[in-house]
């Protein structure tokens, strides 16, 4: 249920896996051999501006001095690497980029604004790390990845499958005394960026040169191949039961579309193929169990579209996934690329 932004592993998303091992190990590099130079990678706004050190812009808003936050920002990178597989690493640096860039200024104003609100200076004790963007990506999770109900507890309160993620952005938000401060400005600046009100994906992105030149330079290094089929796992009777909701879901999508296209058939005068909508009984391989058999299906299968099946597997997903998404959904692209995500 975690993990609940796409397959597992980190296919066509290599600058994620940048960000998971590159800023990580700085951390614990500093964290455990050289804790004398962690002095020179402080956040400290007040130093950018009375002594003029420009560098900590840089320095401080890169690796995190605090192993909590590498460990929360870490895992919450691994779960927004779908937009990585969605929009493109070039699009994807953009965004980070741009909000890395804009929440800077707004953490200036926000400091400024604390200062003359309540008088407390707030400059100094700002945390350190590429948190920022980590939190600005909470607002295209917010409105692109579907929510779905996986438990429902105390009444109204539910259980869903963005939920510990949510729990885990909060973890982090309340891990330092001033942390709320870059929290808000990366989410500001993830509105500025995602919602296009103001032209700032048109200044703030990676030009084509340069995402082809770490795209030839860096991409071999953080590339991962792509997984062929998910690995057993020995936990029982669960693996079995998630397996059967998952086939249950397939065919409740796939009678819901049959039934949309009798409809759509008797409303133009046709006749009712109810072979069609009640399909008898049949068995169907799964793609991530496969034990090197065949299974029969008394019905032929539906056809799909390669240049879907092309555009989902651009994605991250594998091709007997995105094939059998299809054909749950009747071929509808949008409604199989929600289902693959909430799985």
């Amino acid at each position: 249920m975690f993990t609940s932004t796409g397959s597992s592993g980190l296919y066509k998303a290599p600058l994620s896996k940048g960000l998971l091992l590159v800023p990580s190990a700085l951390s614990l590099l500093l964290a455990l051999l050289l804790p004398h130079c962690q002095r020179f990678f402080v956040y400290d706004l007040q130093a950018i501006k009375d002594d003029f050190q420009i560098w900590r812009l840089i320095c401080g808003r890169i690796i995190c001095l605090d192993l909590k936050d590498t460990f929360c920002s870490s895992l919450l990178i691994y779960n927004f690497r779908i937009f990585e597989r969605r929009y493109g690493s070039r699009k994807f640096a953009s965004f980070l980029l741009g909000s890395w860039v804009l929440s800077a200024l707004v953490d200036f104003i926000l400091v400024e604004a604390v200062w003359y609100s309540f008088g407390i200076t707030a400059a100094g004790g700002l945390p350190s790390g590429f948190l920022a963007p980590v939190f600005a990506l909470f607002v295209p999770f917010y409105c692109s990845i579907p929510r779905v109900q996986v438990a429902q507890i105390l009444g109204p309160l539910s259980i869903t499958n963005k939920t510990l993620i949510y729990i885990l952005g909060l973890q982090l938000f309340t891990s330092g005394s001033y942390i709320w401060i870059v929290a808000i400005s990366g989410l500001i600046s993830g509105i500025c960026y995602h919602s296009k009100t103001f032209p700032v994906h048109q200044v703030l992105y990676v030009p084509s040169w340069m995402a082809k030149f770490f795209s030839w330079t860096l991409e071999p290094i953080f590339s991962s191949s792509e997984p062929t089929a998910e690995a057993r796992i020995g936990m029982g009777a669960t693996v079995d039961i998630q397996r059967q909701q998952r086939m249950e879901l397939l065919d409740r999508q796939l009678m819901l579309s049959q039934f949309a296209q009798v409809r759509r058939q008797r409303q133009q005068g046709g006749m009712i193929n109810w072979n069609r909508l009640f399909p008898p009984l049949r068995q169907r391989r799964n793609v991530n169990y496969q034990d090197g058999r065949q299974s029969e299906q008394a019905s032929p299968p539906l056809e799909v579209s390669e240049e879907q099946v092309a555009r989902l597997m651009e994605m991250g997903f594998s091709r007997g996934d995105a094939l059998e998404a299809l054909r749950a959904s009747n071929n509808d692209l949008n409604v199989a690329t929600n289902f693959l995500l909430q799985h």
